[in-house]
């Protein structure tokens, strides 16, 4: 199968269903562009912040993506390329578009507030608090894992005898530089708009310009070198700092300029994977399907059965429970119009799912080498496949290595992007479990009131989420694919019972909130029953085992307890209506 047909298909496809089943959902619901959004009734100037559509849209798609829908995507290439084509396309128009559509628009009709909220107001607060303590929980994680995974990028190598080795750290010095040089920007970028009125047009220029300033002084001048635990606790300084700053000043302008890079990043494969098939190449050597099993297993572990793990390890660019959380967290406080929602939502979540399909694109072209066990990290996988087909266009032979180079920096810079807007999610969350409805922390008194201080919130977010980096996340990061999974399931059936209460139509919601229900249910059985076996077999670590097991079982619970809730209101809201 040649690449070219794969892509231009699958683009033509999402765009249609943005022009078509995008639009009816908005009329389905009552989109209402007349009705002032929370950033302007609840204008606080720090956390709720009108922003222009295309500042908010760089905001929530950098966020979304990192390095997600590449990881996914490749990793679930294993089945073939068809199951990972049909779930991106089906999924991610029928599922995870409509999933953060909604979470979005039902965050603005509720202030701002989190899926939590949204919750409160139709299943009750027993059942807000469950989601909102799994989903701190799940951010915790997240913190602890995007946090080492920028320490790592960053991070300097030492030789035996303890001295740093300059020629092997350079390129995770010049990321960090580039990263460093990039928050100064966009510092900048955000005073220059929001306090000196500047044009957004003039400003953008000004700020892509800076941004390729910025990656050549980087390359050429990278002077800091330290430690993987020395860098944990920068970036730990860092999120506390950005996280309780205005948006304005870092969150919206750095997102924005930072999704310049995302667009570039996607330009440049496209171009790639077009140039390459018009010249004869852009084939896809996957097969189309290689089983119900995972029998390649180019990392050495097999993913197992089809059902569950193409739906568990396909979640940016399909739907994912994470998404919910920043348009019901961060982009809901800032839409400026109700008209924003598609085309943020919506149409950013299939923006995710174009980034999918060339991310199939490049594991096909090389998929010899990935099969083999040869390349196999994703992010290495996604730059070699796309910087060896734009160098095979006449006249591009010698851009390999400098395209390379570029997007693996362009994909590293985004984990530093969805690590600051997690931290921020989770302080809302922290904040939200100790309020009632319609209470903010100015409102409450006593230890509530210490406890929901932006502040303290975000300092015991960062204490948790670096120090689980630091000592080892890893041992449930297994979890995570099943966890962010469960919590899509639950944002789909968050959304379903307050639009049932609401009168509005939510039958589209009703097989997705199934299918993710029934996915990650079976997805912790098979987690369950491997840790049963390595506690019963001995096995090495068997302490996180039974930790494992333990969570699983409270996520089994957890999943029941919130459906069976669920099922409940909506039957009742029928019964009623």
């Amino acid at each position: 199968m040649n690449g070219v047909v794969v892509l231009v298909v699958g683009i033509a496809i999402l765009v249609v269903a943005y022009l078509t089943y995008g639009k009816w959902l908005a009329k389905q619901w009552g989109i209402d562009p007349s009705r002032e959004t929370p950033s302007h009734t609840e204008e606080d100037g720090v956390d709720y912040v009108p922003a222009k559509a295309p500042v908010l849209m760089g905001h929530h798609f950098s966020s979304i993506a990192g390095a997600g829908p590449i990881n996914g995507p490749i990793q679930a290439a294993v089945f073939g390329w068809v199951p990972v084509l049909l779930w991106v396309l089906i999924g991610g128009i029928f599922f995870g578009a409509v999933h953060d559509f909604g979470a979005l628009f039902a965050s603005i009709r509720h202030k701002g507030q989190s899926i939590g909220e949204v919750i409160a107001d139709t299943m009750g607060s027993k059942a807000k608090k469950l989601f909102i303590i799994f989903s701190y929980l799940t951010l915790i994680l997240v913190v602890a894992a995007f946090g080492s995974i920028v320490a790592n990028t960053f991070m300097a190598t030492y030789t035996e005898s303890g001295a740093v080795d300059y020629a092997a750290s350079a390129a995770n010095a010049t990321t960090a530089m580039i990263s460093i040089l990039f928050i100064l920007i966009a510092i900048a970028f955000g005073f220059l708009v929001y306090r000196r009125n500047a044009g957004l047009g003039v400003s953008t220029i000004v700020g892509v310009v800076a941004i390729i300033i910025c990656m050549v002084v980087g390359m050429n001048w990278h002077p800091i070198y330290l430690s993987n635990t020395a860098w944990m606790v920068i970036v730990g300084i860092y999120i506390l700092a950005a996280s309780v700053a205005p948006v304005w000043i870092l969150l919206q302008p750095r997102d924005y300029l930072s999704s310049f890079l995302l667009y570039f990043m996607m330009i440049v494969a496209v171009v790639g994977i077009i140039g390459c098939g018009l010249t004869g190449g852009a084939h896809m050597d996957i097969p189309a399907f290689t089983g119900f099993k995972d029998t390649v297993a180019p990392t050495g572990t097999s993913l197992g059965y089809m059902f569950p793990a193409l739906f568990v390890t396909i979640a940016c660019g399909a739907i994912s429970g994470f998404h919910s959380l920043v348009g019901s967290g961060t982009t809901a406080k800032q839409l400026n119009s109700e008209k924003d929602a598609q085309p943020i939502a919506y149409g950013g979540m299939l923006i995710e799912c174009a980034l999918a399909i060339i991310s199939l694109c490049a594991v096909g072209y090389i998929w010899a080498n990935y099969a083999s066990g040869e390349t196999v990290t994703p992010t290495v996988v996604f730059a070699t496949g796309i910087s060896k087909m734009l160098s095979s266009i006449p006249g591009l032979a010698g851009t390999e290595k400098i395209a390379y180079t570029l997007l693996v920096l362009t994909v590293s810079v985004f984990c530093l992007t969805s690590l600051d807007t997690a931290t921020r999610l989770a302080r809302y969350m922290f904040q939200e479990f100790w309020l009632e409805p319609g209470e903010t922390y100015k409102d409450v008194t006593g230890y509530k009131k210490v406890l929901t201080n932006p502040f303290v919130a975000t300092l015991i977010t960062v204490v948790l989420g670096i120090g689980l980096g630091i000592t080892g996340y890893a041992n449930i990061w297994p979890l995570f694919g099943a966890a962010n999974q469960l919590l899509a399931a639950l944002g789909l059936l968050a959304v379903a019972t307050w639009l049932g209460k609401a009168g509005r139509n939510n039958k589209m919601f009703y097989i997705p909130m199934a299918f993710m229900l029934i996915v990650t249910i079976t997805s912790l059985c098979f987690t369950l029953k491997s840790n049963v076996l390595g506690i019963m077999a001995g096995a090495e670590g068997v302490t996180w085992c039974w930790v494992r097991a333990v969570i699983a079982v409270l996520l089994v619970v957890l999943a029941v307890v919130l459906a069976i809730d669920g099922i409940k209101t909506m039957m009742n809201q029928k019964k009623n209506a």
